[in-house]
């Protein structure tokens, strides 16, 4: 690297649940800069949560994040002409990172009318631990340890 690595700018809390991991998600979430509609789909969705199921809908997503949070990946390292998928832990950094960008990625690929809607759906499937997300989760940590064998190979 040739010149110092980026500050991390401090994130605000949100407003409704004064929670920065709030912030951070609905940051992910946000699309060509459109804070107030992620926002707005966010809270829809946890509001909806909060109907459809009886609990509170911030408790719902919590436990979604917790569920979904990998512990070990796999990172490919050439080693003499060959690939070798080396299961690392993950950082705690990119864990939230990791459990946030499938969260949403697998809620916008679901079915349903409104982006509220499809969050809604996977928060709750993935706080049961089921749904597209948490699969992802298990494939990750299925990955890792059918490679067990070349960890040694750990950098």
């Amino acid at each position: 690297m040739r010149k110092a690595q980026a500050k991390k700018l401090p994130l605000a809390p949100d407003d409704r649940y004064n929670d920065k991991l709030v912030t951070r998600f609905i940051n992910n979430m946000m699309w060509d800069g459109k804070k107030s509609t992620a926002i707005n789909s966010f809270y829809n969705a946890l509001d909806k949560i909060t109907k459809q199921g009886g609990e509170d809908g911030y408790e719902v997503w919590k436990k979604a994040l917790a569920n979904v949070t990998p512990s070990v990946e796999v990172r490919s390292r050439r080693i003499g002409g060959a690939t070798f998928q080396i299961p690392t832990e993950v950082r705690a950094d990119r864990k939230i990172s990791l459990c946030m960008k499938w969260i949403i990625r697998y809620s916008r690929e679901r079915n349903g009318r409104t982006m509220s809607d499809k969050l809604a759906n996977e928060l709750i499937a993935a706080s049961k631990g089921e749904g597209a997300a948490f699969k992802k989760k298990e494939d990750t940590h299925r990955m890792a340890e059918a490679n067990k064998a070349f960890s040694h190979f750990r950098i």
